[in-house]
C-alpha cells in the first residue's frame, strides 16, 4: 500500500480558473489529508503581467510557512492583482501576518526566480500549456478548458494508487 500520492497543481496566481479550481483542491485535501501531497507548481502565463511576481511571492510565503493560505488569498483577488499589481502581493502578506517587508525585498532581489523558472521549464517539458493543470501518477489533466470531471478523475487515480 502506498502511504501517499503526489498531486502537482500547475497554477498561475492571476488566473481566475485557478481560483475556481481551489474548491477541488480543498475537497481533495479534506478527503485525503496527508495521504495526498498537493504540491503547488508555478506556471505564470505571459498574458498576465503580474503572474511571475505572484509566483515569487508565493514562494516567499512558503518560506514563511503560509504557502497555501497565501496562494488562496491571492487567487481570491485576481482582478485586483491585474489592476494594482505587486502592491496586492504585499498587502496579502501583511493581512496574513507575514513579514511584508521581506516580501518586498524578495520581489526586488529575485531570490525565488530560479524556483519559478524551474517549474515553468518542467511544465513546458511535460506539455503544460495552461492553468490549472494537474499531474498525478504521470497523467496530465488539463483544467484550463474545463474542470468538469477532473476531481473525480484525480480521486479515481489516487484511490487506485493508495490501494496498491
Amino acid at each position: 500500500m502506498t502511504d501517499s500520492v503526489i498531486l502537482d497543481v500547475w497554477c498561475e496566481l492571476q488566473c481566475p480558473d485557478c481560483n475556481s479550481a481551489l474548491d477541488d483542491v480543498r475537497a481533495l485535501r479534506a478527503r485525503y489529508g496527508d495521504r495526498l501531497d498537493i504540491r503547488l507548481r508555478h506556471f505564470p502565463l505571459e498574458k498576465h503581467k503580474h503572474a511571475f511576481a505572484a509566483a515569487q511571492a508565493a514562494e516567499e510565503a512558503v518560506e514563511q510557512g503560509q504557502g497555501w493560505p497565501y496562494v488562496e488569498a491571492v487567487l481570491a483577488r485576481t482582478a485586483e492583482l491585474g489592476k494594482r499589481g505587486e502592491a496586492v502581493l504585499v498587502d496579502v502578506a501583511r493581512e496574513l501576518g507575514l513579514d511584508a517587508e521581506e516580501f518586498d525585498t524578495a520581489l526586488i532581489d529575485g531570490r525565488h526566480i530560479l524556483i519559478v523558472d524551474a517549474d515553468q521549464a518542467e511544465g513546458k517539458a511535460i506539455g503544460v500549456t495552461g492553468t490549472p493543470t494537474y499531474v498525478i501518477d504521470g497523467q496530465r489533466l488539463d483544467g484550463g478548458k474545463s474542470q468538469e470531471g477532473l476531481r473525480a478523475r484525480i480521486e479515481e487515480i489516487a484511490d487506485r494508487l493508495l490501494a496498491e
